[in-house]
């Protein structure tokens, strides 16, 4: 499971200066990081890409220029979709605070503000002038990035309950109190293992024992079929 961390401020506190100066101090020093950012505005900057006028025909619309790609959607997708797609051994979010899929830097313009941002079981600590009592705060970039690298992590957010919590962010609370590793997440310990385009998609138990029984009860009917493990591959 790789490293992460979620960054969470209101508007102007500073949290995506904070992301962009994570992201190269993990580049020089030799990770390969991924960035997902979550906003409530309703749209996403598109500027000279004429997306939003494609967008307003398509579900879905690409772009390529000369040194960057991406997809739209003309409809929010789910954080475990948008984790599944990001490449990288470090992943640093930018908002989200209604997903619960990683420990949480807050940057506060105020400390009353950190109440509102997260629950403080989630929290690494305060980043920035302004701490907030009972968090530790953080002096440095550094001392961020350490503290990511050292308790840092990302769970698939698909809150399916498998864990015993009731949600991914009742894991995350039980990690960074020492209750629980990453490895307590159900789908680091599935059987199955399922791979498009060289991607590994991320199956909780419930969905492993629905496509293992059905794909085992199709095969049984072949000639030859036998029990023991099963490899199928399409290119």
């Amino acid at each position: 499971m790789r490293k992460g961390v979620q960054v969470l401020g209101f508007k102007k506190s500073g949290k995506t200066g904070l992301c962009e100066a994570l992201l190269a101090h993990f580049t020089s020093r030799g990770f390969s990081p991924c960035a997902l950012k979550c906003t409530h505005n309703p749209g996403l900057d598109k500027e000279d890409t004429d997306t939003d006028r494609f967008l307003a025909h398509c579900r879905t619309v690409g772009a390529i220029a000369a040194r960057e790609s991406a997809l739209f959607w003309n409809d929010p997708r789910k954080i475990s979709d948008m984790i599944a797609m990001l490449d990288g051994d470090v992943l640093v979010v930018e908002g989200g605070r209604e997903h619960a899929v990683a420990p949480r830097v807050l940057v506060l313009h105020e400390a009353a503000e950190a109440e509102a941002l997260s629950d403080p079981g989630l929290v690494l600590g305060t980043y920035g002038t302004v701490r907030a009592p009972g968090l530790p705060h953080f002096e440095s970039l550094e001392a961020v990035a350490e503290a990511v690298l050292e308790k840092g992590f990302v769970l698939p957010g698909l809150d399916c309950g498998a864990c015993g919590r009731e949600d991914c962010g009742g894991l995350a609370a039980d990690i960074l109190a020492g209750r629980a590793t990453p490895d307590d997440c159900a789908t680091t310990r599935v059987a199955l293992s399922v791979t498009v385009g060289g991607r590994q998609l991320t199956v909780n138990p419930f969905v492993e024992r629905i496509l293992a029984s059905g794909i085992r009860g199709l095969l049984s009917e072949l000639k030859g079929f036998s029990p023991g493990p099963i490899e199928i591959r399409i290119d």
